[in-house]
C-alpha cells in the first residue's frame, strides 16, 4: 500500500508508514526511521516512470538537492534530542493537515502543459531548506511536502510536481538514512521487508498516476490519509 501510494502521488509513503508501524507495536523512533531507507529504491522505481514521460524539471531538482541535503542532515541529527513518540504524533498531525489540504484546495486541471514556468531561486532554496529540516526530523524523504509546495508555490502542474518530488526525495533519503543508521534508529530487517514489497508497487503506482485524473486521485488520497491521521490521534 505504501509503495503504491508513494509511486502514484510522489509523496506520502513514509508519512503513512510511521503511524502504521507505531500502531502495530514497533518502537516509536524505529517506526519513524525504518521506512526511510526503503523509500530510496521505491522512489527511484516510481521516478523512472515519470522520467520516461519527460515530466521531471531538473533545474528544480538540482536546487532542491543543493539546499535540501545539508538541511536533512541537520534535521536528522536533531532527533537525538527529540523523542520518538513526539515525532510519531507530529507525523499523525501532518497526515491530517496534508489530507485536508488535498481535499479543500482547488487543483490545476490535468491538461496544464508539463513545462513549468521559470521560478525564482530564493523560493526553491526556502522550500528545500524547510522540507529538508522536516524530512530529517521525521525521517521522511520529503515527497509528502515537496509535491504540494511545488504546486502551490512554484505553480508546477500536478504531474510535473509529482515527478520532480520523487526525484528529489530519492536523494534526500540517503543522508537521512546515514545519520539515523549511525544513531541506531533503523531496524534493517524491517527495511528489507519494506523494500522488497514496495519497489514493484511503486512502479505500478507511477504508471497508474500517468493514466488517471490527478485532481480526483489527490482528493481520494486526501480523504484516506485524513481519516488515517485522525484515527491514530484519537486511538493513541
Amino acid at each position: 500500500m505504501i509503495g503504491f501510494l508513494g509511486g502514484m502521488f510522489g509523496k506520502g509513503g513514509s508519512a503513512v508508514a510511521t503511524p502504521l508501524l507505531a500502531a502495530v507495536g514497533v518502537p516509536a523512533i524505529i517506526a519513524v526511521a525504518a521506512p526511510l531507507p526503503a523509500t530510496i529504491p521505491s522512489t527511484l522505481a516510481a521516478s523512472s516512470v515519470y522520467w520516461k514521460a519527460r515530466l521531471i524539471d531538473w533545474r528544480i531538482v538540482r536546487w532542491s538537492l543543493g539546499f535540501g541535503i545539508p538541511a536533512t542532515v541537520a534535521g536528522a541529527i536533531a532527533t537525538r534530542w527529540v523523542g520518538g513518540p513526539f515525532l510519531v504524533k507530529v507525523t499523525d498531525c501532518v497526515l491530517v493537515v496534508l489530507g485536508l489540504r488535498f481535499l479543500l484546495v482547488r487543483h490545476q486541471p490535468a491538461t496544464v502543459p508539463a513545462k513549468p514556468p521559470r521560478t525564482q531561486s530564493w523560493l526553491l532554496a526556502e522550500i528545500a531548506i524547510g522540507v529538508g529540516l522536516i524530512s530529517g526530523l521525521l525521517a521522511n524523504a520529503g515527497g509528502f511536502l515537496l509535491a504540494p509546495l511545488y504546486v502551490a508555490v512554484l505553480r508546477l502542474p500536478i504531474k510535473a510536481a509529482f515527478a520532480s518530488s520523487l526525484a528529489v526525495a530519492a536523494v534526500l533519503a540517503v543522508p537521512g538514512t546515514v545519520v539515523h543508521a549511525i544513531l541506531g534508529h533503523i531496524d534493517w530487517a524491517l527495511v528489507a521487508v519494506f523494500a522488497v514489497t514496495s519497489v514493484p508497487l511503486s512502479f505500478v503506482g507511477g504508471r497508474v498516476a500517468l493514466r488517471t485524473d490527478p485532481a480526483r486521485l489527490e482528493r481520494l488520497y486526501g480523504a484516506a490519509i485524513s481519516v488515517l491521521g485522525i484515527t491514530f490521534l484519537i486511538v493513541k
